[in-house]
């Protein structure tokens, strides 16, 4: 069996289907047994376990995964690809490949199907234009999926673990935190894939809470309050809420709340912790008893 993490026989596998990479869905193969063999090993997968894999690509990593899993559904949205997939992953018979958007698609039901509703593992080399839509679809859908293993550009990765006060630290660290507790497992330099992305990756595995790490009454409430603080970054949190849509208080109210905190009336947003979030949004249960 072809050694897909070898470079000459991803080039070969190119060439042979004349496979011609497509902008628009962020294609790039990783060409680096040394890290697939990360990948697995940071995603802890063992004959236990079924595999969610989205973006399959040539079928690289899913061949490692075969090896390490109990199955593996690999999901692509390239029909091109799919006659390679069937090609290079045929001696798996442990893998089911569907083609279809994984943003469209039912985790649920994949579960009951595949792994009798108990959680999934994701493992994924993402394209980087539609990483936080996957990573957030999942966790905000609370599908059964327990962990995420994924490579994504540095910069998100940096993102998601960001403490506050960072530059880094933005609406996306505390989302992810607020559902998964977050571990670096590699940097992965651009020269690992074919075609050579501009910007570095890295791998990040997220282990999903049992219970949320902070418990607030209104998690939608939760979620405006972070999107609103962050939308103008370098706008105090006061002005940030006022101007937002989204919050229905008034700036008197808002003002309230953050003093309510302790925090200084100039304070930003960026300088709060998820639990300060959380006890922002609870507080402003109040005043919403007092209009009802």
């Amino acid at each position: 069996m072809a050694d897909l993490g070898n470079p000459k026989q991803t080039i070969e596998v190119i060439k042979q289907h004349q496979f011609a990479f497509q902008k628009k869905f962020g294609q790039n193969f990783l060409v680096d047994s040394h890290v697939l063999g990360k990948i697995v090993r940071a995603a802890q997968v063992t004959k236990e376990d079924v595999v969610l894999e989205i973006g399959p690509g040539i079928g690289t990593l899913t061949q490692y995964l075969a090896e390490a899993a109990r199955q593996v559904v690999a999901v692509e949205i390239d029909g091109n690809l799919i006659p390679i997939l069937k090609e290079t992953l045929k001696e798996y018979h442990n893998v089911t490949v569907i083609h279809n958007d994984i943003l469209k698609m039912d985790i649920k039901q994949l579960a009951k199907e595949y792994h009798e509703g108990k959680p999934l593992k994701v493992v994924a080399n993402l394209p980087y234009y539609i990483t936080t839509p996957i990573i957030m679809g999942l966790l905000e859908s609370h599908a059964p999926v327990g962990q995420i293993t994924v490579m994504v550009q540095k910069e998100v990765a940096d993102r998601m673990q960001a403490e506050p006060g960072s530059k880094d630290y933005g609406a996306l660290s505390l989302a992810v935190q607020y559902y998964a507790q977050v571990y670096l497992a590699a940097n992965v330099p651009p020269n690992c894939f074919i075609p050579r992305p501009n910007v570095g990756s890295a791998v990040i595995r997220l282990d999903r809470h049992k219970q949320p790490p902070v418990k607030v009454k209104d998690e939608g409430l939760l979620f405006a309050l972070i999107r609103a603080s962050f939308n103008q970054r370098r706008k105090t949190l006061q002005n940030g809420l006022n101007n937002s849509p989204e919050i229905p208080y008034t700036k008197e109210q808002i003002g309230e709340a953050i003093k309510s905190l302790g925090l200084p009336a100039a304070v930003r947003g960026e300088a709060l912790t998820l639990e300060q979030f959380g006890k922002l949004a609870d507080y402003f249960g109040v005043f919403e008893g007092k209009e009802g």
